[in-house]
């Protein structure tokens, strides 16, 4: 892809090589992060510590509809992507609403759609926190080694973005904004 954008704008092979080379170098210490979250990733979910870790959240029975995002947004920090952490916790969000969906103004079905997208939905929050985003934040700018900056400049506004998410996912269980479910 890069090679073709190269010579959509005219460049030449060798000024295109050049310049892929050195965006390489440039990022190979957020690769090496990058890798290292996968792997940690691979480890956590094949050891069952994200199952745990899920299950545990899952034990608030009806109020986790207020905390199904957290495990998305605990998913994606620690996975590093939203597609993981889906992967990771979706059947699990659903067999939490397939259980305490009777139970609930919304059924089992509402209730199911409601966790797995608020789970989803708290995910694309944590992105914005997790290692691997922080790397390719800070060697975009040029200050490698500044993740720390970057993650206390914006750690607090994705609390509160999680914050707001778990309050709007636990009022869409009860029939004040149940509503909002299709």
């Amino acid at each position: 892809m890069a090679v073709a954008t190269g010579l959509v704008y005219r460049m030449a092979l060798g000024e295109i090589f050049g310049v892929l080379w050195a965006q390489l170098k440039r990022m190979r210490f957020a690769a090496l992060t990058i890798g290292f979250v996968v792997a940690l990733a691979f480890v956590m979910g094949d050891s069952g510590q994200t199952l745990a870790l899920g299950m545990l959240v899952a034990g608030a029975g009806i109020w986790y509809a207020a905390l199904a995002p957290v495990l998305g947004w605990i998913g994606t920090c620690v996975t590093g992507s939203d597609t993981s952490a889906n992967i990771l916790f979706s059947g699990l969000q659903s067999s939490v609403g397939y259980e305490i969906g009777p139970g609930s103004h919304l059924g089992t079905d509402g209730m199911r759609a409601l966790l797995v997208g608020a789970g989803a939905t708290g995910g694309v929050v944590g992105k914005m926190i997790s290692p691997q985003s922080l790397a390719i934040a800070a060697t975009a700018i040029s200050l490698p080694g500044a993740e720390s900056v970057i993650l206390r400049r914006i750690v607090w506004w994705s609390i509160g973005l999680l914050a707001l998410l778990c309050a709007l996912s636990g009022l869409m269980a009860t029939p004040l904004l149940s509503w909002l479910l299709p």
